[in-house]
């Protein structure tokens, strides 16, 4: 999958899900919960590095998942918006492994990620010569996304809650989009937990 590229994965899940009510990284989806569902897909992968940043609700999440062979990160500048996590998760990662060719970033609610939909992602970023490879949905570019170490830079200067999507806007910036079909489908509210339980029965 990654031939020589030292890759590592980061997974985002420090926020507060304060609209939901209760940490959406717990909602149970195929009897685990989104954050599990993540952390199982990634730990089944041959990555170089592996960083799970935590933040808000740190002990009920913790006691909620098993962390397997992650590096857990506590962003205690969880509430500063989620590029304060992107940078934690860097800065671990490559401590972990300061050799990284690419780094790629996950959110813990996003339950229709697959082990394909990743490859293509890494396959696509593997084939260019670009800082970064997004995901596609509708009209929108996001999460999943792989980086290239030439973007570290630009990741360790975001600031706020919009992440690395905001990138994309700089002119120098080259990056390619992969396709995900389901990719904007994320848990943020009551009635999205329902729909889920909904497409959890199809």
């Amino acid at each position: 999958m990654t031939g020589d590229s030292k890759i590592g994965v980061v997974i985002l899940a420090a926020g507060a899900s304060s609209r939901l009510g209760s940490p959406k990284q717990l909602v149970e989806f195929h009897g685990k919960a989104l954050l599990q569902h993540m952390i199982d897909i990634a730990a089944s992968m041959d990555f170089y590095s592996k960083v799970l940043v935590l933040g808000a609700n740190l002990d009920q999440v913790k006691d909620g998942i098993d962390s397997a062979d992650f590096a857990v990160v506590n962003n205690d500048d969880w509430e500063k918006g989620m590029a304060s996590s992107i940078r934690k998760g860097l800065k671990r990662s490559l401590e972990i492994e300061e050799e990284l060719d690419h780094l790629l970033i996950l959110l813990s609610d996003q339950p229709f990620v697959t082990k394909e939909e990743i490859r293509k992602l890494i396959s696509r970023q593997l084939q260019n010569d670009i800082k970064a490879t997004f995901s596609q949905y509708n009209e929108d570019i996001g999460v999943p996304a792989i980086f290239s170490k030439e973007a570290f830079s630009d990741l360790r200067n975001l600031r706020g809650d919009h992440g690395a999507k905001k990138l994309i806007y700089q002119k120098e910036f080259e990056f390619k989009t992969v396709r995900f079909q389901k990719g904007d489908f994320d848990v943020d509210t009551k009635e999205d937990v329902e729909l889920l339980k909904q497409l959890e029965n199809k």
